[in-house]
């Protein structure tokens, strides 16, 4: 018996004999009573808010190959983000905080020049010079 529904007595169905056969298989397949079978198609399609007459097969393949093309988009991009932003800038990065040693350069030093002795600095004192 069916859980929840042993109480509830059973009801006809006109249902066409290959139909029957059929859909008796379908239950044996299920391994499901045919009232719970029945119902959970009924749920099935309730769920999903599809009806028997439509087709699934193409929407659906129809859909993944949309999902498949966005998801080769999203690759690219990412791909493509990676190429041209990514690893210049980490190698910018990296090459700044390298510990390298600066190149050792010649220190320039200042020439010294010689004074010319052509600039008087002291004199001697003369008698007339008293009047300065």
């Amino acid at each position: 018996m069916d859980k929840g529904y042993e109480k509830e007595r059973f009801e006809k169905l006109g249902i066409k004999v290959s139909v029957a056969i059929k859909f008796r298989k379908f239950c044996k397949k299920m391994s499901q009573s045919q009232s719970m079978t029945l119902l959970l198609m009924i749920d099935f399609f309730e769920e999903n808010g599809i009806s028997p007459d439509e087709s699934i097969g193409p929407k659906m393949q129809t859909l993944e190959s949309l999902i498949k093309k966005r998801i080769n988009g999203v690759i690219a991009i990412m791909k493509d983000i990676e190429k041209h932003q990514t690893k210049p800038t980490v190698a910018m990065m990296q090459s700044l905080f390298q510990e390298a040693e600066p190149s050792k350069k010649e220190l320039l030093l200042e020439k010294e020049i010689p004074k010319q002795n052509n600039e008087i600095r002291f004199r001697e004192k003369l008698e007339n010079d008293n009047e300065l």
